[in-house]
């Protein structure tokens, strides 16, 4: 089966062991853009000399997950995008569920995400009334509407995510999806999953950088969330609230230097390091350095 009508976007990072498992998941759509943030020109000549249709984008420097997925999304000439990372695999008719449901929503809807196969739970509810209501009917429904999805498989409707500028590009990585879910809810948008619709993930195997990558997480996991809380909960409240965090992270590497935890003490002070920025209004910086 053909889809034309859908474009299949991935941002890589280092993820050559992965991602050939992932495209070979990918059946049925021609179109189909990756922007590396690793600018590996060795993958790119492995992929094309596999799949040569695919538009690989080098994209020079480290965008992060937004800024690389607004830089293909952008490009994309299609009514549909799938967004997958590509620690991601497409179970057997994947595709044409999300298409089905699409069609049977008549497009009144911004995103649809596939349902994850095994426990892992990739949506959630920023109502709680809404989340009890979702849970009493969910057996009973082959689909459903929720308030956020994880952005490691979204179906776009390009048409309502143009209206938003897509992904906001102050985010490097982690909770750009779900602030994009967040605008789409305040804008009266309709966020669906499907059941029918399955995706494996394999949960951050998107690269494979040791104990760098670590480091990496828990800087940007700090900035985001304390950058998130700022712009949806409120600049000075945000601010109160991360005090006490502040200080816990302090003693934390203190207590690390004293009993000679070198590892812990990196987590921490990086996590302390990623939540201060964002208290202080700097931008996203630490990146990863490429070999």
């Amino acid at each position: 089966m053909n889809y034309k009508d859908i474009t299949a976007v991935i941002v890589t990072f280092k993820s050559e062991k992965i991602i050939f498992k992932c495209l070979k998941s990918i059946k049925g759509i021609n179109k189909i853009i990756i922007v590396d943030n690793s600018n590996d020109y060795n993958l790119k000549k492995k992929i094309l000399s596999k799949f040569p249709n695919i538009n690989f984008i080098l994209s020079k420097k480290n965008l992060g997950y937004g800024n690389g997925n607004n830089l293909a999304l952008k490009k994309v000439k299609t009514k549909y995008a799938l967004i997958l990372n590509p620690d991601t695999i497409l179970l057997d008719n994947c595709i044409y569920y999300l298409k089905l449901l699409a069609k049977k929503l008549k497009n009144n809807f911004s995103i649809i995400a596939p349902s994850v196969q095994g426990e892992e739970k990739n949506y959630g509810f920023f109502d709680l009334k809404k989340k009890t209501k979702t849970k009493r009917n969910f057996y009973n429904k082959s689909n459903f509407e929720v308030d956020y999805v994880k952005g490691f498989a979204m179906f776009f409707n390009l048409e309502k995510i143009k209206k938003l500028k897509y992904f906001d590009e102050n985010f490097f990585m982690y909770l750009e999806e779900i602030d994009l879910c967040k605008k789409l809810n305040k804008a009266d948008e309709k966020i669906y999953i499907s059941t029918k619709a399955k995706v494996k993930h394999f949960g951050e195997k998107s690269s494979n950088l040791g104990f760098d990558f670590e480091i990496n997480r828990n800087w940007h996991w700090m900035w985001s969330k304390t950058y998130y809380s700022s712009k949806h909960d409120g600049y000075f409240l945000t601010r109160i609230f991360a005090i006490p965090e502040i200080f816990k992270l302090i003693l934390k590497c203190v207590l690390n230097i004293f009993f000679l935890r070198k590892n812990f003490f990196l987590i921490n002070f990086y996590r302390l390091g990623g939540l201060l920025s964002a208290y202080f209004n700097i931008k996203s910086f630490y990146r990863i350095k490429l070999l």
